[in-house]
């Protein structure tokens, strides 16, 4: 089984995301819990949120990915900025328990030159302040692609955050498949190392979704640019490697590729026609 979707916009509300993943032909979807760069987060309305969950129920939805804004840094050189992005969690985190049981999904942070092993600290500090035992959402690092001064590279850097904190099976990943080529994991030519490498250092138990997009750069270019499905480095080829691998069924896929809905659209027809 698979689940794909992309990002939707929650500007409307949950039940217009489940509309308009169904007419994209999605049975998940990301959303961000506030604006991308950041600010206050929209009203909840308990109303829209049960109609979504109706539509979720009915047609058979996988767990929902949720984004983090980017500008949530949990391990900034400034201690403000680090209080900013505690309190963002803090309230994403409750407002993600009126659907329960899915997916808060976070870039780890950029450490500033303050030094990964810094970085790591900071980051696992804040999980273990803003993690409730009552909580049903899992809270996902996501694999990054090593540009600049960002922290979670490699598997070791988010293994050493997974580590430190203490609710562990609140925990996992999410694999962007752009991110883990541009920082170095050759997923095209051994996407069974590579997945061999995850299990040994993390464990596949705590893969829980994974950002399906082609790049534009070169193996190991550490710069993020994401494509197109099919259209970039990756290839068309490995991607229906990577959906029809079978230690990866059943997992949420998500498309963050540069398109708009009928492009999203296009290529959620052609996954699922490459899926076996």
């Amino acid at each position: 089984m698979i689940y794909i979707g992309s990002h939707i916009s929650a500007a409307k509300g949950y039940a217009a995301m489940g509309k308009q993943a169904l007419k994209l032909g999605a049975d998940t979807f990301a959303f961000f819990t506030r604006n991308p760069r950041g600010g206050k987060a929209k009203a909840i309305d308990e109303k829209d949120v049960e109609n979504f969950l109706k539509i979720a129920k009915e047609h058979h939805f996988g767990r929902l990915v949720a984004h983090a804004p980017y500008t949530m840094n949990a391990c900034a050189a400034k201690e403000d900025i680090r209080a900013f992005a505690k309190e963002m969690m803090t309230e994403d985190l409750a407002r993600m328990e009126y659907t329960p049981g899915n997916y808060y999904n976070f870039h780890p942070g950029s450490h500033v030159g303050q030094g990964s092993e810094a970085g790591i600290a900071m980051i696992a500090e804040l999980l273990n302040e803003v993690l409730k035992p009552e909580q049903t959402t899992t809270v996902l690092l996501e694999t990054m692609a090593g540009k600049g001064s960002e922290v979670g590279r490699n598997f070791e850097e988010l293994q050493a955050i997974l580590e430190r904190v203490e609710l562990k099976d609140k925990m996992g990943v999410c694999l962007d498949t752009c991110h883990v080529w541009d920082g170095g994991y050759d997923i095209v030519h051994d996407l069974d190392g590579v997945l061999a490498e995850f299990d040994k250092i993390i464990g596949l138990d705590k893969l829980k979704a994974i950002h399906l997009n082609d790049s534009m750069n070169p193996l190991g270019s550490h710069k993020d640019r994401h494509e197109k499905i099919g259209e970039g480095q990756i290839g068309l080829s490995a991607m229906e490697r990577i959906i029809n691998h079978p230690k990866l069924q059943g997992l949420p896929f998500v498309l963050e590729t540069p398109n708009d809905d009928a492009g999203w659209a296009k290529e959620i027809e052609l996954l699922r026609k490459l899926h076996r």
